[in-house]
């Protein structure tokens, strides 16, 4: 037998959280699922989406280069490159050095992010509508900011 009782809105199901880590890893929860349930139609999540990105835009990256751009532990970073290698989406190649590795696009890797793009589109509209544009600046603003600090700290 169901309930009658109404449902509870998400929103209203959240509660104050002490301090602004808390809040900011709820936030990231919370937006990261709404770009992955776009995303995830292409079979992406906004992980992947996020390092093909940065590999089409570089052209190719070490690994170092990469974990630091995103502020990405490693050991997650390698996990990932390895599910883009194994899809055939990014083909690796030895540096300089042992220890360094080149990470590239492929060609189906290109494919995959154009066929993300609209997928991703449509979850940063939805965002950007919810929050208007003064509200998107602000948000644009404030994550710039707070990531200068926390990075000077």
């Amino acid at each position: 037998m169901r309930s009658s009782s109404p449902r509870q809105e998400p929103e209203a199901a959240l509660f104050e959280l002490p301090c602004a880590c808390q809040n900011l890893r709820r936030l990231t929860r919370i937006v990261t699922r709404l770009y992955d349930q776009e995303l995830r139609k292409s079979g992406l999540e906004i992980t992947h989406f996020g390092l093909l990105t940065a590999l089409a835009k570089t052209g190719e990256a070490s690994q170092k280069r990469l974990s630091e751009g995103f502020a990405m532990d490693s050991t997650t970073l390698t996990r990932t490159l390895g599910l883009l290698r194994k899809q055939g989406w990014v083909h690796v190649r030895p540096g300089k050095d042992r220890r360094e590795r080149l990470f590239r696009l492929t060609p189906a890797g290109q494919r995959q992010l154009a066929e993300a793009q609209p997928h991703w589109e449509r979850a940063e509209h939805k965002l950007r509508q919810e929050l208007g544009e003064a509200g998107w600046k602000s948000i644009g603003n404030a994550v710039s900011r707070t990531t200068q600090a926390a990075i000077a700290v």
